[in-house]
């Protein structure tokens, strides 16, 4: 049997699927710089909304505590995909799987309960892991 052969006939549409991609891809590329705007205004790099120039900075300083519980959001959120998975194939996981999800729980917990401890989920003042370190005077 030859190898290259057998995968001829299923690879073909991969392919017609690729080339139509770069295609399209191509395609609205080149109309829009055809048929786009060529003149260039001063104005046209601001940035304004409802036709009201803006003011001042667009830059909005944010804390790092925002960062720190949107990144914790994120992981704690995909302990949740990955447990609707579980759950959806309980019985085709057996009890092995039961055990398995029960030690992803018990380390995600585990985890929260660290960072809960140490202060990292307060979204106001001053975290509980800096107050201990400073001293009273």
């Amino acid at each position: 049997m030859n190898y290259p052969d057998q995968f001829t006939p299923q690879i073909w549409p991969l392919i017609v699927y690729c080339l139509a991609v770069f295609a399209l891809i191509t395609l609205m590329l080149s109309l829009s710089y055809f048929l786009g705007q060529k003149r260039r205004d001063p104005a046209t790099d601001e940035p304004f909304e409802s036709g009201i120039i803006s003011q001042g900075s667009a830059r909005l300083r944010l804390s790092v505590a925002y960062y720190l519980v949107a990144i914790l959001f994120i992981v704690f959120d995909l302990e949740a995909i990955y447990l609707f998975s579980w759950s959806i194939a309980f019985y085709e996981a057996g009890l092995l799987g039961f055990i398995e999800a029960t030690i992803f729980i018990v380390i995600l917990l585990v985890g929260l309960i660290y960072l809960w401890r140490l202060g990292a989920l307060d979204w106001g003042g001053h975290q509980k892991s800096l107050d201990k370190r400073q001293k009273p005077r």
